[in-house]
């Protein structure tokens, strides 16, 4: 972290407090933070290897190595362009910026989801565990509303479990199915119901016109 504090003593250079706080959660290195760093506080954007080298006093080797695991992780782009006929590889950021607009839409959405902890936790009687509200969180990454996970609990009591497993389940089902109001939810209730109505009739039609009699003797 050394190179780090040395770039902070130049006040010109800045850093999302975004991407300084979550960057080991993104699954960045500290290299990798670094050369990020610095290419959000660079003027120009071409890709210029031996520069890089220079400014980071770092090995050409390391400079190439880190930006081509940048841009397998999906933290950046090398861009060929034209300008003038003359071809120019430029780097990209729009990638990382796109990754922090997501952080901030996620912790927007954990906000706003704060009524829905506290649904579940009036529905069960007890404090939600950390491992039961990450499973919530993964829930709502997983496309499903807050409306889905409040009816998918609520099925689960009815058929007598609280258990987060039996949610689960059902919030797969649902999402495969395409279920996601509670309108979906009571029309899925009724087909299950006719459906096993016909199944109950034909078995009871099967049994009526079965010759015991001859089954008996025959056994």
């Amino acid at each position: 972290m050394e190179q780090v504090l040395e770039l902070l003593k130049d006040r010109t250079y800045q850093i999302p407090k975004l991407l300084l706080f979550n960057y080991r959660k993104l699954g960045l290195t500290d290299q990798e933070f670094i050369m990020l760093f610095y290419l959000w506080n660079s003027e120009d954007s071409s890709y210029n290897p031996k520069q890089i080298s220079n400014n980071l006093g770092i090995s050409l080797n390391e400079v190439l190595e880190i930006i081509n695991t940048l841009s397998e992780k999906g933290f950046l782009s090398l861009n060929i362009i034209k300008i003038n006929n003359i071809r120019s590889e430029i780097i990209s950021l729009d990638l990382l910026y796109e990754k922090l607009a997501f952080l901030i839409l996620k912790d927007e959405t954990k906000k706003d989801s704060s009524n829905l902890f506290t649904i579940y936790e009036k529905e069960l009687g007890r404090a939600l565990s950390p491992t039961e509200i990450e499973i919530i969180h993964g829930w709502l990454d997983s496309d499903a509303t807050e409306e889905m996970i409040i009816l998918a609990l609520k099925e689960a009591i009815y058929n007598g479990t609280t258990h987060f497993r039996y949610i689960d389940r059902i919030i797969f089902e649902w999402l495969k199915k395409g279920i996601k109001t509670k309108e979906d939810v009571e029309k899925n209730r009724k087909t299950f119901k006719k459906n096993k109505e016909k199944e109950n009739q034909k078995l009871f039609n099967d049994l009526d016109g079965y010759d015991w009699l001859n089954d008996s003797q025959n056994s």
